[in-house]
């Protein structure tokens, strides 16, 4: 047994404890120089959730906070700028707040949410009230930020006052760190209060970062570019750094070099191809980089479990409203066809729109191409000019959700149509293979097809699978089951009807290069010899109808055993 290995730092955002409690740190602390060198007045970064915004704000916090512990730093990056770290480790005054936590059904509820996190940032500088620096007022002031009674008024100031006390106590200007700005903004449009909601944290932004004097610097982080207009008026001082921006492209993701430095740490390397190919491809600014939530997630299991497969762990965290959103909307011809586009692992090119405003996002389909853009569903692969970028599907893992969410908006579309599942079902039983056949291709035709060729590994009857029990899943009175251990072998889908009184078992197969006729008899002949339809002989069911299924494209064959 080597050296015990570090461990993986999944979900923790606390740079501290990472580097105190000896967990595996990819080093990003090159971040802090090229802010200091190129950094603006007011700068938002705008990245998709889960690429590790809120850890590099806690290393920015703990860098400049005088409060902060600077022996932490010593063996990364930063420490060989000897010069820039001698004049700013360690030297500011520092406000970091999330926004985070402000998710409420009401504005009530958000804004005594919002007063909340403002009174624990407050309540983290109770030294000001012994400060000799303050006046009586000044500390009246303060007392006030600690009052559960706290009045709009009050909490838009908030952030300046803390400036405005700490600079006075220190003698030098405030660093302001403001994270995930706009999920506030996010949840009160999903709630029906948006317009309070922006009118808040426009006003507390405005006094923090436009008229105060005590701010040295500012920095934000965010998924989406909220529109100026809308937030941000009249700030001209802001530096925004999106997804498009080749500055600071390497410092949100794992790189390449990162990522294979992880694996060869915890001799995982075999892995590799694995990882890259569910959680890489996101292209920020020229950088190639890959989610670090999914490594992190992936390497601490695999390190453990050596045979996990890759999973999916976005499903899991994040809503992808936006895909089902997107899904939903994609009835149009055209866009169905830039789905099947970008499933198959093609590029399709859109103008993308930046900055927008929550109830613009999905106001048309041009919005919610952009919604997936900024937000990580979908990712570019070059511009073609200012606003138009070649689109992809950046993994496998998002492609997955893709997948999933086409799934069950189809099988919506079966529950709604009634009458078209009832005809295909009775000619299911009756034996009908003509019927079944014409209203099984209808289906096909309706639904978004997955071309199988973006996934060599994956077998392409799959999704003609996924479509049949999609369709049969709806149809509650029978009991429909897949891959059981049937006779000598698993079989596709095995059916018992209501009553038991009729068995349907069905073999599908994807024509590859043969016809449609030819793949039907290799689907019969395979259900003959593994002997399927003993399972329900053995219990009593004098009835069994075999269905061989063969499907090319949107083509379906179908033929019953005679």
């Amino acid at each position: 047994m080597g050296k015990e290995k570090k461990r993986l730092p999944v979900g923790l955002e606390n740079f501290e404890q990472i580097i105190k409690e000896n967990y595996y740190y990819v080093d990003k602390t090159g971040l802090i120089s090229e802010l200091i060198r190129n950094g603006g007045m007011v700068n938002l970064f705008t990245r998709p959730r889960r690429f590790g915004k809120t850890l590099n704000m806690s290393m920015l916090e703990h860098f400049f906070s005088i409060e902060g512990d600077k022996s932490i730093f010593e063996s990364l990056e930063i420490s060989k700028d000897t010069k820039l770290s001698e004049e700013y480790m360690g030297k500011y005054p520092v406000i970091f707040v999330s926004l985070k936590g402000i998710n409420a059904a009401t504005y009530e509820t958000a804004f005594a949410f919002a007063v909340q996190i403002m009174k624990e940032v407050a309540a983290t500088m109770q030294f000001l009230l012994e400060s000799e620096q303050l006046s009586d007022y000044d500390k009246l002031e303060y007392q006030k930020l600690l009052d559960d009674t706290m009045s709009e008024a009050i909490f838009c100031s908030s952030l300046k006052r803390l400036s405005i006390l700490l600079e006075k106590h220190y003698r030098r200007k405030v660093i302001l760190l403001i994270d995930e700005y706009d999920v506030p903004l996010a949840k009160a449009f999903e709630n029906g209060y948006y317009d309070q909601m922006i009118f808040l944290i426009r006003n507390l932004l405005e006094q923090a970062l436009k008229t105060n004097n005590s701010l040295k610097f500012a920095i934000m982080t965010g998924c989406m570019r909220i529109s100026k207009e809308s937030i941000f008026t009249g700030l001209n001082n802001l530096k925004i750094l999106s997804i498009t921006d080749e500055r600071y492209d390497e410092y949100f993701g794992f790189t390449d070099a990162e990522v294979k430095a992880m694996l060869k740490y915890y001799e995982i390397e075999e892995c590799y191809e694995d990882v890259k190919s569910w959680y890489d491809g996101y292209c920020f600014g020229s950088t190639e980089v890959y989610c670090p939530w999914d490594v992190l997630n992936y390497c601490d299991r695999i390190k453990d479990y050596e045979d996990s497969f890759p999973e999916n762990y976005w499903i899991n965290t994040s809503s992808n409203d936006a895909v089902r959103k997107f899904i939903q909307m994609s009835d149009n011809v055209t866009t169905k066809r830039e789905i099947e586009n970008l499933l198959a692992g093609e590029e399709i090119t859109k103008e993308i729109h930046q900055e927008l405003t929550y109830p613009e996002m999905y106001q048309s389909l041009e919005n919610v191409w952009s919604l997936l853009f900024m937000t990580g569903y979908l990712t570019q692969r070059g511009r073609v000019d200012a606003k138009r970028y070649k689109l992809v599907i950046p993994n496998l893992e998002i492609r997955d959700i893709f997948e999933t969410q086409i799934m069950e908006y189809f099988k919506e579309s079966v529950k709604k149509d009634g009458e078209m599942l009832r005809r295909f079902c009775n000619a299911l039983k009756k034996g009908e293979e003509k019927k079944v056949e014409e209203i099984f291709e209808r289906y096909l035709k309706k639904t978004i097809s997955i071309r199988d060729t973006f996934v060599r590994k994956g077998q392409k009857e799959n999704f003609y699978h996924g479509i049949l029990l999609g369709i049969l899943g709806v149809k509650e009175e029978w009991g429909v089951f897949f891959n059981q251990e049937a006779g000598e072998g698993y079989s596709d889908i095995l059916i018992e009807t209501e009553n038991s009184e009729t068995a349907i078992l069905i073999e599908v197969k994807y024509a590859n290069d043969e016809t449609l006729d030819e793949a039907c008899e290799r689907a019969l002949k395979q259900i003959e010899e593994k002997k399927y339809d003993e399972i329900f002989r053995e219990s009593g069911v004098d009835r069994v109808l075999k269905y061989g299924i063969a499907c090319y494209k949107k083509q379906c064959k179908v033929k019953l055993a005679r």
